[in-house]
């Protein structure tokens, strides 16, 4: 069958299906899709847990082996797949057998990017509706996000005026992880706080050392030595680097257009503002990386975005801060 992810906890608590997918392009919902399954798994005496990603050199013979396996001492495990491509190539097989008699004592939990579509018309996906249960995660749309900040406050014990909502919901732009991360640190200001647009602003500016969007300020402005300091401090204090990677590339393509924009004379202000950009620190540093960085360095810089990101979803043998370190070097202001 196929759910809304809002009904997922309802669903869980009348009992554990065999097997659950949960595909999707919003790290943060999808991720928090995955935990609710986790925990009633782990209530319902799941504890073993095995891991697989469906790369190029994921072996499925092995995964079919996992299934066939008595666990160690009978107990019920959990095994876990990752789609990155959002297909199964490879593994149609495997899991066409296992979902035709699926294991009483594992419960699978497929993790996947969107779904591709040709994916859903064949046999394993089929197989899987009638045996268990599809989450398809859909991004929230932009005029419904300022209302999702606002209850993800609420859940936090935090009441946010118009004016902080307005400045949230300008600085984040739909990204739901950096909005996250955002909000837990308002919440150390504790339950029940009002949280006005002078309290933003402070809180920001408290935390700027700490912060993935001043990172992404110094990157633009090339201010290597300050960002590689941010960096460490956001390293130790074990951020997740998806947050702050989707409002830099969002700007390393703004710049990019920006770029493209004054060379045909078009007035930067207005651009700008048409791009939705209005506070005056992002506006600057946008300016700035427009005029000192080539369209060498921008598509460079956006090809380490993608190897970032693959590093921090687990696709690769070093750190995504490894990757961070090599972007300083790339943007970095001429002396």
């Amino acid at each position: 069958m196929k759910t809304q992810a809002n009904q997922l906890p309802q669903l869980l608590q009348k009992g554990l299906s065999p097997v659950y997918l949960i595909s999707g392009d919003e790290p943060l919902l999808v991720q928090e899709c995955c935990d609710q399954i986790r925990k009633a798994a782990r209530t319902a005496g799941f504890e073993d847990r095995v891991t697989f990603h469906a790369d190029q050199q994921l072996d499925w013979n092995r995964v079919g082996e996992e299934f066939g396996a008595l666990s160690l001492f009978a107990e019920k495990r959990r095994i876990e797949i990752h789609l990155p491509t959002g297909k199964l190539g490879d593994g149609r097989a495997v899991m066409e057998s296992v979902l035709q008699n699926p294991p009483d004592d594992i419960v699978l939990l497929l993790i996947s990017t969107r779904l591709d579509g040709a994916e859903t018309r064949r046999k394993w996906y089929k197989e899987l509706q009638n045996k268990g249960v599809h989450v398809p995660v859909w991004p929230i749309d932009a005029d419904k996000f300022p209302g999702w900040l606002q209850q993800r406050a609420r859940n936090h014990g935090l009441s946010l005026t118009r004016g902080a909502l307005d400045i949230l919901a300008e600085r984040l732009e739909g990204n739901l992880l950096a909005a996250s991360q955002e909000l837990d640190r308002l919440a150390l200001l504790g339950s029940g706080t009002t949280i006005d647009e002078e309290t933003v602003e402070q809180a920001v500016q408290d935390s700027s050392r700490f912060n993935g969007f001043e990172l992404v300020t110094e990157l633009l402005a090339g201010r290597a030595t300050h960002a590689r300091k941010i960096i460490g401090v956001l390293q130790q204090e074990g951020e997740n680097p998806l947050g702050l990677l989707t409002v830099l590339a969002r700007d390393l393509n703004l710049t990019m257009e920006l770029a493209i924009a004054t060379a045909k004379r078009e007035n930067t202000s207005g651009f700008l503002k048409k791009r939705g950009v209005f506070q005056p620190q992002r506006a600057r540093a946008v300016e700035q990386a427009a005029r000192r960085l080539n369209r060498r360095q921008l598509m460079a810089a956006l090809e380490l975005c993608s190897a970032t990101d693959r590093a921090a979803k687990g696709f690769d043998s070093l750190p995504p801060w490894h990757y961070l370190q090599d972007m300083i070097t790339l943007l970095a202001r001429p002396a």
